[in-house]
């Protein structure tokens, strides 16, 4: 991400952040009493909280971090973000409420501070339930989502050629070895021929989270398993880790095309870095990628985001695999990623005679929730357009 959007990024979510804090204040602390202590104890509290919302995305970025610390700091961002909504809906309920009632009488003292502790504690334990419901969504097993993409000049031999298609897993703090392989188990299970895996695969360092990450060599595919970096891939040192998964025996595609098949069929598999790498020497390039290509033989484009979907149709590709989306996650942020990728959010879409798969991904990031957007691997079985 260029510096002018980050910093732009970072002045909202602080914006939000600051409102989210007062407005919680106000709600769950002034209104609820008027003892000094209890007031100056929750203004103290809620501005931890407004430290910890802040450096959320860099703690989840720490493969280093205690497990349990990082499992209950997400715990409590999660509790804060839907009792922030709970108490939001509530408000706007009562607002709508009272604009249409006709008796004006004013609340009591008495009978105000009463429906303010209701509203509260109602507001905490809805917004506590969907928390726990986000956390245990989040840590169920990935979804086998099965998809028949019908792909250009596929030839008629391969038909039924099918792809294990894994993206975001974000090995790190959290999610570790016993998550890494379940997602081997399920993946081999229904016996892929490829194996494909499109970017943020880690939030660490080969250091520390190297010796999860080596688990990925047990997945097993008869033309092997193929890799494109993803953003948090180069926050956590892309350099090592290109060096670390070509060691394991990953075919690592940094803008380069590799054919699939043999003398009875074959298409070509194209890799490309991740798009906000375009901003650094020897980034992301599909041009490069698909240097001297017949663009009349079958194609698929790896590429981590969705965005770069434009230049896959300038380039005449079949089908492009994606993800970084996840889907949003978890609601609201799942409207928030329809309205900014569209159709390209989530799921396969056709633009003119190029497709897209966009996965939700297996793993998470920032809170351990998912509402509203399951986690899954996705297998894609090829047939012949």
């Amino acid at each position: 991400m260029p510096l002018p959007a980050r910093i732009a990024f970072s002045i909202t979510f602080l914006l939000l952040s600051g409102f989210m804090v007062v407005y919680l204040y106000r709600r769950l602390v002034r209104d609820v009493t008027d003892k000094r202590w209890l007031r100056i104890g929750g203004a103290l509290l809620m501005v931890a909280l407004a430290s910890g919302a802040m450096l959320v995305r860099t703690v989840f970025r720490s493969s280093s971090m205690n497990q349990g610390l990082a499992v209950a700091l997400g715990l409590w961002i999660a509790l804060v973000l839907y009792t922030f909504l709970s108490l939001i809906l509530v408000d706007l309920a009562r607002w709508v409420s009272g604009m249409r009632r006709k008796d004006l009488t004013p609340i009591n003292a008495e009978r105000r501070a009463f429906l303010s502790r209701a509203v509260a504690g109602t507001s905490l334990v809805s917004g506590g339930a969907l928390a726990s419901w986000g956390v245990f969504r989040a840590y169920e097993p990935a979804r086998i989502h099965q998809v028949t993409v019908k792909l250009l000049g596929l030839p008629k031999s391969m038909e039924g050629f099918t792809i294990a298609h894994l993206s975001d897993l974000h090995i790190g703090a959290v999610l570790q070895q016993r998550y890494v392989d379940d997602l081997v188990s399920r993946a081999n299970g229904f016996k892929p021929d490829l194996i494909a895996i499109t970017g943020d695969l880690v939030d660490g360092t080969p250091e520390v989270i190297g010796q999860y990450v080596s688990r990925l060599s047990n997945l097993k595919a008869r033309y092997g398993t193929h890799f494109v970096s993803g953003n948090h891939d180069h926050y956590a040192g892309w350099d090592a880790w290109s060096a670390h998964l070509t060691g394991m025996g990953v075919n690592v595609l940094k803008n380069r095309r590799v054919v699939i098949g043999d003398a009875g069929g074959s298409f070509d598999l194209l890799g490309v870095e991740d798009l906000s790498s375009k901003h650094q020497g020897g980034g992301y390039n599909p041009m490069l990628a698909a240097k001297d290509r017949d663009p009349t033989r079958a194609s698929i484009l790896l590429s981590h985001q969705p965005g770069g979907f434009d230049d896959a149709k300038k380039l005449g590709m079949g089908l492009q695999l994606s993800g970084h989306t996840h889907g949003g996650q978890t609601f609201p942020a799942t409207g928030v990623a329809s309205l900014i990728w569209g159709a390209r959010a989530t799921g396969l879409s056709r633009e003119g005679d190029s497709q897209i798969f966009t996965s939700r991904g297996c793993g998470f990031v920032g809170p351990p929730m998912r509402l509203g957007s399951p986690s899954e691997i996705i297998q894609i079985v090829l047939t012949a357009a």
